[in-house]
Parts: C-alpha cells; structure tokens; sequence
C-alpha cells in the first residue's frame, strides 16, 4: 500500500510486487542501484497504477512530487511566458529557501534540435534534479543530477572546461574533473546564467508545514456554462470569497488550484488551460474580466495546478474574490481550491441569491435590429420585454449576445405598486455598451411593471441573444414587441 496526493487528495494505493522486465530479466522501470532496495520501483508503480499504467504519456516534476509528497507545486517560467522574471530576486529567493531545507527544486529543457541537445549535452524536454546550491565571489552556481544517471551538461563549469575552471573554484564546490571524466553519473555543475539560457522552468514543491493552517473546496464547472472564453464575462466562472484576517507583521497566503486528471488520454493531451484571476471586489462577484482590473491575474496553462501567491503587509481585514478562469473551455472540470496561510480566515463559495429566474430567447432581426438611443427613429423597433414583480426585491438582468456587437440594455419603469420610496426610478440601464455580455444588478427594485429594451450600439446588427432575469421575488415576463 502507497500513499499519494491525488487531484489534491491524500489516497492510499494498493498495488502487488510485480514488476515488469524485459525477456532477460532486467527491470523496465525505475530502480535503486542496491538491489535490495525496491521501494522505488514499488512507488513508482503505485503511480503508474493511478496515472492510467506504464505507457503513461509523462508529466513534469511539478505534478509527480504532488502526487509522491503533497508538497506545493509552483512553477518559474524563464522565457517567453513570463515578462516578470528576475534572475537576481530568483536565485536570491532559491539559494535561501533551498538551503532551509523549504523547498525541493527541479528544472527542465525546453524544445530543442537534437543537434543543441548533442552540442550542450542536454535532453530535450527533460526534468533534471537540484542537488545543491552555491554563491562564491559573486559567481552563482546550482549542481543538477540527470536522472537517467548519464549524459551531462557540456557547456561552462562541465568537467572538460579547460579555460574557466579556478583552483579556488573547484575547492570550494568540492569538484575534480579528472575523477568526473571517468565516470558519468549525471551530475554536474552550471552557471545560473546558463540555466537561465539553455533551461526553460524551475519547478518548486514547497513544503505546506510552512504554513500553519490550510482549507479546500472540492467542485466542478459544468463545461456547457458560460461563454468559451471568458475574455467579456465571468458571470458563469466559479467564484470564491476569501477574507483574511491578516497579524501586524504581515502574512503570506498561498491559493493551489487543482484540475482533476481522470484520465489518460486527458493528461497526454493536456488541453485545459487553467488560472486563477483575483479581485479586491470585498468577496463580492464579478462580472466583467476587467472592470474592476483584477488584483492578480494569472497566467493560464496547461499544467493541472496553478498556484497564486499573495504578500499581505497591513495588519487587519482583507477580502478578495477568487475566480476559476480558463482559455477556451471545452469541457467540464473537476478541481480543487487549497488555501494555506499563517493567520486566521475563511473561504467560501460566493452563493446565489437568487431564487427565482427567467430566461427569453430573443433576437434583433431586420426592423427589430434598432441599436441603441442615438438613433431615435430605429430604437423604437427593438423587441421589448415586460417583467412583473410581485413584491419588492433584489434584481440582476443579463444580456447575452454576439461576442462581435456591443451589446445592452434599459429598464423603463411603467407602473409601482404602493409608495416605492426612495427606491423608486424612472429608468435604469446597465452602462457602457460592451462586447457580447452587460448586467444590471438593483439590491431593491419596489414590486411593479417594468419594460426592459435589449439593444446593439449600431442599427442593423442582427442576431440572438439571451436575456436573464433573476430575483428572490417572483417574476413574470412576457414580449411586449
């Protein structure tokens, strides 16, 4: 029996002593040089088990050390992904946290020709090890270990550098590269600069003892939800309200989300692009991707984790609101939300209010394609819809339309039942007309009659939309035009 953090989730993983070999004899999978020694192979067959068997398609380090510790994947873009690197703060940040024992280290190849691989001695798209990190006169190395215990690295500071080698250099990294030419275990030394350059990601798996406590949500998004692409809505993402209460001092908080990989050919094709996108909305929903402009907005990938990290300086209250984003979704996710922090706090899904809805399937065609006031003659034509509040309540209205037309909406009061009050309006719209999606969202709108005008910007744009009504109050809602 092996443990093993599945989808976020510690399972235990029964597996037989079998192993498999080819028709001498030999293993044909992962081993300790000491024979007697088969813990290796025994827990990489519990994870072959769980990843779909031996032909599985690979993965990177960040994904298998979740998988074998629990520890929390990040991942360190060098190139073209990440604008923010900084070599500096980056090996700063690795040479202290590695050597407090915070944080196992591996970094891999990128796509290369078989001919750099050959000139550099270097595989292509392959995880090496950090064995152990060093600074001396203002020159900063890192050794790695290839794990296939061969092939090493032939640029600078490799054992046949003749030319940058110091006497003083090899005493204190303890390396002699007389003894390193006999033998090719895969160890070797390199520059942090030539890592930067020839390596293209540093996978960290942080320890989670570092923080005190930790809460996840477990759930799904239904694929069928929402636009494709949440570049003009989040309306149908999952959104999560986070309050922290944060110690004078400051304090890190730490949110992994996690997509569940439930089956193989899903992990070898690796089509999910995943991210987390955070808000200062007071854990309040958001609707627009950029209106307010997001506190933090993630990069997306193709990983099943991504990790956000937060510094709080200021002592006291913060709330944040947390939306699952993805590029192009195409089908549903399971995922999870892990929080881990130092300091006190809550995490919840961000509820729905709203107990009674409306949908109209409607479109602006020919006559009924107005635009929107400015053309006084042809907004009169726009379809109008009559919704009846039975008693006073909240209300939220959605328009959906074409993604290529600037979209959105009036409500014109007809009638109120009883003195409104202060809550009373002659008209409401839902602001700046925007690409394919608008809301309107009143906390009280008093019980009444009242006619909702969908629109484009411009006459003449054709199309369906949806128009979304939703209320704690029961609604009515019929076509006037």
């Amino acid at each position: 029996m092996v443990k093993l953090h599945i989808n976020g989730v510690p399972r235990k993983v029964i597996i037989d002593d079998f192993l498999p070999v080819d028709r001498n004899g030999e293993l044909l999978c992962s081993y300790s040089s000491n024979r007697n020694e088969l813990w290796v192979s025994l827990i990489e067959k519990a994870y072959m088990k769980v990843m779909g068997g031996y032909d599985f398609p690979g993965s990177n380090s960040n994904i298998d050390l979740h998988a074998l510790t629990g520890w929390i994947p990040e991942r360190i873009a060098m190139h073209s992904d990440n604008q923010s690197f900084s070599k500096d703060d980056t090996f700063r940040m690795l040479f202290q946290r590695f050597h407090r024992g915070d944080v196992l280290i591996t970094t891999a190849t990128g796509v290369m020709t078989d001919e750099e691989g050959e000139k550099w001695g270097l595989v292509p798209t392959h995880a090496y090890a950090v064995l152990d990190i060093r600074e001396h006169k203002g020159m900063r190395f890192l050794q790695l270990k290839n794990p296939w215990s061969h092939l090493r690295w032939k640029g600078r500071y490799s054992e046949r550098d003749e030319k940058n080698w110091t006497p003083d250099l090899l005493k204190y990294l303890n390396f002699d590269p007389k003894t390193a030419q006999k033998f090719d275990n895969g160890v070797f030394w390199i520059a942090f600069e030539d890592l930067c350059q020839y390596f293209d990601v540093i996978y960290l798996s942080w320890n989670p003892a570092l923080f005190k406590d930790s809460s996840c949500i477990h759930s799904s998004w239904d694929g069928k939800q929402g636009p494709v692409k949440d570049v003009y809505s989040l309306a149908n993402n999952p959104q999560y309200k986070l309050e922290v209460q944060c110690p004078a001092g400051g304090a890190a908080v730490w949110v992994l989300l996690t997509r569940h990989i439930t089956d193989k050919d899903d992990f070898a094709q690796n089509r999910e692009f995943i991210t987390l996108v955070v808000y200062k909305t007071e854990g309040k929903k958001v609707y627009y991707p950029a209106d307010p402009p997001p506190y933090i907005d993630g990069i997306r990938i193709n990983s099943p984790h991504y990790l956000t990290k937060m510094r709080l300086t200021s002592a006291g209250t913060h709330t944040f609101t947390l939306v699952v984003s993805q590029y192009e979704k195409q089908n549903t996710i399971n995922y999870t939300l892990r929080v881990y922090t130092g300091c006190k706090f809550t995490f919840s899904k961000i509820p729905n209010p709203f107990t009674q809805t409306k949908r109209v399937n409607g479109q602006w065609k020919g006559l009924s394609s107005g635009g929107c006031g400015n053309y006084k003659d042809s907004y009169k034509h726009n379809p109008i819809y009559q919704i009846n509040m039975e008693r006073a309540g909240p209300l939220l209205i959605e328009l959906r339309g074409s993604r290529q037309y600037s979209v959105g909406f009036e409500m014109v009061t007809v009638s109120m039942v009883g003195d409104p009050g202060p809550a009373s309006f002659q008209k409401k719209n839902s602001g700046d007309y925007r690409c394919g999606f608008c809301y309107m969202e009143a906390e009280l709108v008093p019980a009444g009659l009242y006619n909702v005008i969908p629109t484009t910007f411009l006459p003449k744009q054709e199309g369906p939309f949806f128009l979304d009504f939703s209320s704690t109050s029961a609604l009515k809602v019929s076509q006037l035009q």
